[in-house]
């Protein structure tokens, strides 16, 4: 299974009260829900290739209005050809829709019911329902997050974008394909989302995966940086030990102070060295102590010093 099966199904274990089970439903039949004349008169219809939510949703109309709905198994011929799964409610269909609150002259209302997402634990299974019928999350084991669910209609995409700010949930909506979808991108928004969801396990899942690749990745930071620096490093000392030795060509027509004929040896004896161990080798070594910033005025005052004797091919990159 796919970690969004694996969240939906651990949604579809979540108990419900009734105004709670009907806020969810009420999402899902917007979401997935049509409904049909024929002439037996009118009846509701959801499809769907996830069984499990298909069954649940049966398990909720039989449970709120104590009917019996018709299932069904299609078989796709093209693409994946995987299995569909059919729900159709012929008993007080009508009077489903109409205590849902989603029945219109013009069919079913597009715009979350007022009613199911006033109080904020119907909100949390309005948005339950909301998932369960379009909503994905990629793997945590990618290197991206990304959450989204579509709808159909641009009403219904702005008002589930609402309750999402409601939970400090900022959601974005783009229209792709006719269809609406409502996505985020933050991977401690996606946590709390599925927090919001009370979907403990694949909340644990997640955060273990996002913590192990942070974690990761900034152990690749702190190594690229560290890299960068010791090639900072080495660049600064290669052009000091070219300085130091232009300095020593010509030694017998310079007078150079006893601080920076020290800090020449000290260098030249520790080639790779940082300002900051140049700074320990020169106590240790004469018992002096230098700061970094003191160490770096004498490392330029050698610079400086040289390049009066620089010709053309002495001179270093800078």
């Amino acid at each position: 299974m796919s970690f969004t099966s694996d969240i939906k199904a651990e949604i579809c274990q979540v108990k419900l009260d009734d105004n709670e089970a009907k806020a969810q439903l009420c999402a899902l039949l917007q979401s997935k829900g049509s409904l049909h004349m024929n002439w037996q008169g009118s009846y509701i219809s959801v499809q769907m290739e996830n069984a499990g939510i298909i069954k649940h949703i049966y398990a909720l109309i039989k449970r709120l209005y104590k009917i019996e709905g018709r299932l069904s198994v299609l078989k796709k011929m093209q693409l994946k050809k995987n299995n569909m799964y059919r729900l159709q409610i012929y008993e007080s269909c009508t009077e489903i829709l109409n205590d849902l609150g989603i029945l219109t002259a013009s069919g079913l209302h597009s715009s979350p019911i007022y009613k199911w997402i006033r109080s904020e634990k119907n909100a949390r299974a309005y948005l339950q329902g909301c998932f369960l019928g379009s909503g994905s999350i990629n793997s945590p084991k990618t290197t991206n997050y990304h959450l989204e669910m579509s709808a159909n209609h641009e009403k219904q995409a702005y008002g589930i974008q609402k309750i999402l700010e409601r939970f400090y949930l900022p959601a974005k909506v783009i229209e792709r394909k006719n269809v609406y979808v409502i996505y985020i991108k933050q991977g401690d928004k996606i946590a709390d989302f599925l927090r919001l969801c009370n979907a403990t396990s694949g909340l644990f899942l997640f955060e273990d995966n996002r913590i192990q690749r942070d974690f990761y990745n900034q152990l690749t930071r702190l190594d690229n940086c560290e890299v960068a620096n010791e090639m900072k490093t080495f660049k600064a000392a290669k052009e000091q030990l070219a300085c130091i030795q232009i300095l020593e060509d010509h030694a017998s027509q310079l007078q150079i102070p006893e601080k920076i004929l020290q800090v020449m040896e000290i260098r030249k004896k520790h080639p790779e060295a940082s300002i900051n161990e140049l700074c320990d080798e020169a106590y240790r070594e004469y018992g002096e102590i230098i700061s970094k910033s003191g160490m770096k005025h004498r490392l330029s005052k050698i610079k400086t010093m040289a390049k009066a004797w620089r010709s053309e091919d002495e001179e270093v990159d800078s």
